[in-house]
Formats: structure tokens, sequence, C-alpha cells
């Protein structure tokens, strides 16, 4: 395990973090065989857009249209049968299609709370999956609220989008999966919202190869991560973030924040039109419908910020997290495009 350093430089005991490189590898076997080993993509017109050597890890071919069914069933698998009768989440739509099929895999009735402002695919997806639907107001603390009543009307297992254990783990087994695609990688940008999957993976990087940087990539207009690692304390959004990235709407949580506070390299932030551009040029150029949570990492990279604090790395690599747009809504897809010159 990879173990921070304190002031004076030496090593500290490994930090009681909610998830080991150990949970992660029983998560990889658990949901072995019901996932897909996503495969990893090249495109050199974006490599040279970025001057460097690009890896895009394609979640959006994963299994529900997201890595969050990693998660979803590494948790539902986890669960002592004999005495489930149910399982409840709360989610912006790609966690809730994700339990709601790893649900109907193992064959337990699912309810999702959903936010009303959550796109109408990614809603008729969890329908379609046979889990049941309860609307509730943009806001964590409505969200969580209405979970936890379910709960108790249901008699059902709450599993956290972000903030699970067993979560997380199956997240981070997307780690494994890169270092053994990507012998090379140098650095990994990963989109974070609650942060379960940065979590998970830089716990399983960190753990096998300390020395490949791990970034976070997040909209300036849901920016909790990014101040939460420049002050040190965790510090959530205070009102539901507008943005385009629908799936980052959270904020990072008490499991996730540790983890990120001690393994997570930087955290970038990117503006609106950013991410629409690199959305754009992911649509364009690798010929793959990514959601526009899955260019925040595209959209970092070409960031001047990041270009500048990071010359000296070249191999990186980019998770494409989720496939699952809602093309009815895309009204900016008329707008006219950032000066990409």
């Amino acid at each position: 395990m990879f173990q921070p350093q304190n002031k004076e430089g030496t090593r500290t005991m490994d930090p009681p973090y909610c998830v080991t490189l150990r949970d992660i590898q029983e998560a990889q076997r658990r949901i072995q065989g019901f996932i897909h080993t996503t495969p990893v993509m090249t495109s050199a017109s974006l490599d040279a857009l970025a001057a460097r050597k690009l890896f895009f890890k394609c979640e959006l071919l994963q299994k529900s249209g997201s890595f969050k069914i990693r998660g979803a069933l590494n948790a539902v698998k986890s669960l002592p049968y004999d005495n489930c009768t149910a399982v409840v989440t709360h989610s912006s739509g790609n966690h809730g299609q994700a339990l709601a099929l790893a649900a109907q895999m193992m064959g337990i009735p699912a309810h999702v709370v959903v936010p009303t402002t959550a796109s109408k695919c990614k809603k008729s997806a969890i329908l379609e999956y046979g889990a049941r639907i309860l609307d509730c107001e943009p806001s964590d603390e409505s969200r969580a609220e209405l979970a936890a009543q379910t709960v108790q009307k249901t008699g059902g297992v709450l599993i956290h989008p972000n903030q699970d254990p067993a979560v997380i783990a199956g997240q981070g087994t997307i780690g494994l999966e890169v270092l053994q695609q990507v012998p090379g990688l140098e650095a990994l940008v990963i989109p974070v919202g609650g942060g379960g999957m940065l979590a998970g993976i830089a716990v399983a990087l960190k753990a096998i190869k300390p020395d490949v940087k791990i970034y976070a990539a997040e909209p300036v207009n849901a920016d909790d991560c990014y101040r939460s690692k420049k002050t040190g304390i965790l510090t959530p959004n205070l009102h539901p973030p507008i943005t385009i990235a629908d799936g980052v709407k959270t904020s990072i949580g008490p499991n996730t924040w540790p983890i990120i506070r001690d393994l997570v390299d930087d955290v970038f932030v990117v503006t609106e039109d950013e991410i629409k551009s690199a959305t754009r040029l992911v649509w364009e150029r690798m010929k793959l419908l990514i959601e526009p949570t899955a260019g925040l990492g595209l959209a970092t990279i070409l960031s001047n910020q990041f270009q500048e604090k990071t010359r000296d790395i070249q191999t990186i690599g980019v998770v494409l997290c989720g496939g699952n747009v809602d093309l009815g809504s895309l009204d900016w897809l008329h707008e006219p495009l950032l000066n990409r010159n």
C-alpha cells in the first residue's frame, strides 16, 4: 500500500481508508465475467492537440453505459441474500441505471431516488432495468432524506452511489485494468463528483505503481473537490451546481475525501465551454458518443493550467466515464465552437 509522507519526509503508518488494494482485487474477481473489460483507445489528432500521448479508457462502452456497474454489481454481489429484500440508492442517473441492472442480474428489487433534473434517457434506462423511480429535489440533502425513508419503508439495503466501500472498491478495478493495458502510464486524469471512482482508482494505482500521477477533473461550477484539496478541509458544494456535466454534481464525502486528500496529486477545474469543446472533439475525432461528464478529462488536459503544470508528463490516461447522452437536450450543439487554433 502506498504510504504518504509526513512533514519530515518519513513514511507514516497506512491510513485507515475504507478500501484497500485487496478489496479492489477481490472486487475484480467478484464481478469478472459479469462486466466488460473496456478497451483503451487512442487518437493521433487528439495527441497532436495535447502534445502528449493520450490513452482513453472507454467506460462508455461498459454495461449500463458507464463505469458505475462495477461498483454497483460488487456491492450487490457482496450482500447477504437471505436477508436482502431490496436495494435502494439515490442517483443523478448512471449509478441508478447500474444498480437497477445489477439488482436485475441478482433478482433483487431496486428503488432509485432520482432528482427531477436528471436526464430523460437515464431515467428511462432505470425503468427499463426494472427498478422503481422516486423523484426528489436536486439537492444532496433531498436525495439522502428520501433514500433513507425508502429504506425504512421497504426494509431494503442502502447502496450509496459513491461512499459505499464496496462501490468504491468496484470502481477501483478500472485502475487495475489501466495498468495492464498501458504499461508506460505516467498519469491518469479522472472526472470527480462524489469521488468513488477517483478514490478507488487512486488506492489501486498508488499501491501498485506509486509514481503514477493522479489528477482529478472537475467543472468550475462544481468545484468542491478543488476547494477541499486546496484548503485541506472537506468543503461540499453549498448549493446544487449548474453544469452540463450532470454526473459530477454531487460532492465528495467522508469516505472518499481522505483518499483524495492523501493520494490524488492535483485537482483541475474547467469551464462549461471547455467541457463542451472537449466533448465535441471526442465525438468528431474518435467517433465515441461520450456524455459531457466524460469530456472533463480531455478538457483538463487541453487547459492552459494543466499544460503548464505537467510539462514533463508525456503518457497520460483519460477515463471516458460514460456515454448516456440525452441527445434531445443538447441545445448547445448549435452554439459556435471555441477557437481551437
